[in-house]
């Protein structure tokens, strides 16, 4: 598997998202662990959860503790870098809220530090601004973790790029990493993207399928995926993660999954190689 670099951390070019194994329509507990064991297989050495990934008001948590379980089951999980989040909050009926005070943040750590079973989070990230707390007071939460030896590396999620030059400023040049939305339908991150190839920050794409009731659709949507993915052999899903790849270096795709086969298809995106005109072509699809 190749790899990047998130912080001074190499980890595979692809990771794993996990919210699709544990928020509504889940699927059991024996092909979750399946699926993140293929993915070690693999060579995945990124997975990335969220405290907030789960469906019910009283299993918070729920996808860190199953990515611990399944971790501790593997001879490679002590490999794997998790990269965890705090902010969001769902108090189980299906709504999603948030909560970006320090208070909260350095609780919700805490809370995450044990399910994970660890003494530090590889990677701990400000899921998504609270409008009711000073952005630079969520971000000085993770800079005290940081300097506690809590966290081991910050990055932030759904930030814009004055939150991006915020963040790493508050964190004193440390900011690791930037998680935000972005896939063929939705591309209004490509700035938060270059800014994070010119200040050498890892960007991560979520839904880079464009979420889990449209990755299947994304062939047909968008035809040149298709024709591109017709020619080399592939699915158009892994010419999309190549594609990503392609565009910096800096790029680390997190593509979520419940079943082997599809991070398995996943996995192979970082071994394939697309031409410039295909990447332009792609770009403006």
């Amino acid at each position: 598997m190749k790899t990047r670099r998130i912080g001074t951390v190499e980890v595979s070019a692809i990771g794993l998202g996990g919210m699709p194994m544990s928020i509504e329509g889940r699927p059991d507990e024996a092909r979750s662990i399946a699926t993140i064991h293929a993915a070690l297989d693999a060579g995945v050495t990124l997975i990335d959860t969220a405290d907030a990934y789960h469906r019910d008001a009283n299993d918070a948590g729920h996808n860190e503790s199953l990515i611990a379980k399944a971790l501790a089951s593997h001879s490679r999980g002590a490999e794997v870098l998790v990269a965890t989040k705090g902010g969001h909050v769902r108090p189980g009926d299906g709504s999603w809220t948030l909560d970006g005070s320090p208070e909260h943040l350095r609780a919700a750590c805490e809370a995450s530090l044990g399910r994970l079973g660890v003494e530090a989070i590889g990677l701990y990230q400000f899921h998504r601004p609270d409008p009711k707390v000073p952005y630079e007071e969520s971000v000085g939460a993770l800079r005290d973790l940081l300097d506690e030896g809590k966290i081991l590396r910050a990055g932030i999620s759904n930030a814009d790029p004055d939150q991006i030059r915020s963040a790493n400023e508050v964190l004193g040049g440390r900011l690791a990493s930037v998680q935000n939305q972005f896939s063929p339908a939705f591309r209004s991150s490509e700035p938060e993207l270059e800014l994070c190839a010119e200040l050498g920050i890892a960007f991560l794409p979520w839904s880079p399928f464009g979420g889990i009731k449209h990755a299947g659709e994304l062939g047909s949507s968008y035809a040149p995926f298709a024709r591109i993915a017709e020619a080399h052999g592939v699915s158009p899903q892994r010419v999309c993660l190549a594609w990503m790849l392609a565009k910096s270096p800096t790029v680390l795709p997190i593509p979520g999954s419940s079943r082997p086969e599809t991070i398995i298809d996943s996995v192979g995106a970082a071994d394939l190689v697309l031409t410039a005109a295909e990447v332009a072509e792609l770009d403006a699809a």
